[in-house]
C-alpha cells in the first residue's frame, strides 16, 4: 500500500464527479426531474458506480473502475417532451440492452461492426448542440461566463483535466461574488426515490437506444482499450455484465447507466497510481469509498447546484464536453474514405430531427449506417 493509491483513486472521483456532475444535473431539467428525483438520480448512480468499481476491482485484481455515462447524460439533456417516468423507462431498456450485450456474443459482434465513424460523428452531433448552449448564456451573463471561459482556455494549456475542475470552482466562487447563488438549506442525507418506469415505444427506441450505443461506443469500448494499454486483459462479458446489472438495478432511481470509466480510469491504471502493475487494483476500493461518501451527501450537491444560475451550469457542462466533442470529431473523419457518412451522421444528429416521436440520435445513427452501407454496397458491384 501507497499513499499515492489513495491519492490517485480520490484525484479520479474528483475528476470523474466534477467535472460532468453538471451534465447530469442537466440531464435531469431536461426530463422534468424534480429535487427529491434529481437528488435520488446523483446517489444511485454514485452507489452503482461504488459498487461495480468494488466489485470487478477486488475480483479480478485490476484497477477497473466504473464511471457514469457523460455522453449518455448529454444525449439525455439534449431530449425533448420525455418525461422523468418515460426516460427511466428508457434508462432500464438500456441496461437491458447491454447485458444482453454481455450475454450473446452476436450482438457484441453486431455492435462491434458499427462503424468507427459513425459512432464518432453521431457521438458528435449530440455534444455538438449541448457545447454550442454556453454561447446563449454568454449573452444574458457575460459577467460570469466569459471570466470562466478565459480561464479554461489559460488552464487548458497545462491540463485538459484539471481546467474543467478549476472552471467549476472558481465559477462557484465567482457566483457568490457576484451575488447570482440562491440560498442554500443545511447538509442533507440523500434518499433514493423510486421512480415508476413507464414503458413507451417512442422514447425507448429515441433515447434508449442512442443511450446503450453511445454508452458502449464512447464510455465501454475506450475503458477496455485504456485497460488493455495499461497492459491488463480484463474479460470483456463479465465486466458488461456487471455493469449491466448495477444500471439495471439503479435505473428505478433515476441513475441513466453506470459503464467502464475511459479518461478517469488512466488516472489509476498509470505508474503514477503504483509502480507494481499487479497492486494498482488497489485503488479500486478506495475509489469506490469516494463515491459512497459522495452518494450520501447527494441530495445537499442537488441543492447546492440548484442555487446557482443556469448559466454557470451551462457553461461548466459544455465545457466539459469540449474535448469529447473534438475527439469524436477528429475520430469521425480520420478514414478519407467515411468523412461523408461522417459529415451525414453529423449534420442528422446536429439538426435537432424528430419523427415519429424518435430523436435526432437515432436519425443521425440510420443515415450513416444506411450511406455506409449503400458506399460498400457500391464498391462490391465495382469489383
Amino acid at each position: 500500500m501507497r499513499a499515492s493509491v489513495v491519492i490517485s483513486a480520490l484525484v479520479a472521483v474528483l475528476v470523474g464527479f466534477g467535472s460532468s456532475v453538471a451534465i447530469v444535473l442537466a440531464a435531469a431539467e431536461a426530463v422534468g426531474a424534480n429535487a427529491a428525483q434529481t437528488s435520488s438520480w446523483i446517489a444511485s448512480i454514485c452507489l452503482a458506480t461504488a459498487a461495480t468499481t468494488a466489485i470487478l476491482s477486488v475480483r479480478y485484481r485490476m484497477p477497473i473502475v466504473a464511471a457514469w455515462s457523460t455522453p449518455g447524460a448529454a444525449l439525455i439533456a439534449q431530449s425533448s417532451g420525455e418525461t422523468i417516468e418515460t426516460a427511466v423507462g428508457a434508462f432500464f431498456f438500456a441496461a437491458v440492452l447491454t447485458l444482453l450485450t454481455a450475454i450473446f456474443k452476436p450482438i457484441a459482434a453486431m455492435i462491434e461492426r458499427i462503424p468507427g465513424s459513425v459512432a464518432s460523428a453521431m457521438l458528435a452531433g449530440v455534444l455538438f448542440s449541448f457545447v454550442l448552449g454556453v454561447f446563449d448564456h454568454l449573452k444574458s451573463a457575460p459577467e460570469l461566463v466569459l471570466p470562466l471561459l478565459f480561464l479554461f482556455v489559460a488552464v487548458r494549456l497545462f491540463s485538459p483535466i484539471w481546467a474543467v475542475l478549476a472552471v467549476l470552482i472558481c465559477g462557484i466562487a465567482l457566483t457568490y461574488v457576484l451575488g447570482l447563488a440562491g440560498s442554500v438549506d443545511g447538509l442533507q442525507i440523500s434518499r433514493l426515490e423510486w421512480i415508476t418506469p413507464k414503458f413507451d415505444l417512442e422514447p425507448m427506441i429515441g433515447l434508449g437506444l442512442p443511450l446503450y450505443l453511445v454508452t458502449m461506443a464512447s464510455q465501454n469500448l475506450p475503458g477496455f482499450a485504456v485497460l488493455k494499454a495499461s497492459g491488463y486483459s480484463p474479460p470483456s462479458r463479465p465486466v458488461l455484465s456487471v455493469t449491466g446489472l448495477a444500471s439495471l438495478a439503479s435505473a428505478g432511481f433515476g441513475a441513466h447507466a453506470t459503464n467502464l470509466a475511459a479518461i478517469t480510469a488512466s488516472i489509476c491504471t498509470g505508474p503514477d497510481a503504483h509502480p507494481d502493475k499487479d497492486k494498482r487494483w488497489l485503488t479500486g476500493p478506495f475509489y469506490a469509498g469516494g463515491y459512497v461518501v459522495i452518494a450520501a451527501f447527494g441530495a445537499s450537491l442537488v441543492a447546492l447546484f440548484a442555487s446557482f444560475p443556469k448559466a454557470l451550469i451551462a457553461t461548466v457542462a459544455s465545457i466539459a464536453l469540449i474535448g469529447a466533442l473534438a475527439s469524436a470529431l477528429g475520430n469521425s473523419v480520420a478514414e478519407g474514405k467515411d468523412r461523408f457518412v461522417a459529415i451525414a451522421t453529423f449534420a442528422v444528429t446536429a439538426s435537432g430531427l424528430s419523427a415519429f416521436g424518435i430523436g435526432s440520435a437515432f436519425w443521425g445513427l440510420a443515415a450513416g449506417l444506411f450511406i455506409y452501407g449503400l458506399d460498400r454496397l457500391y464498391e462490391r458491384l465495382k469489383t
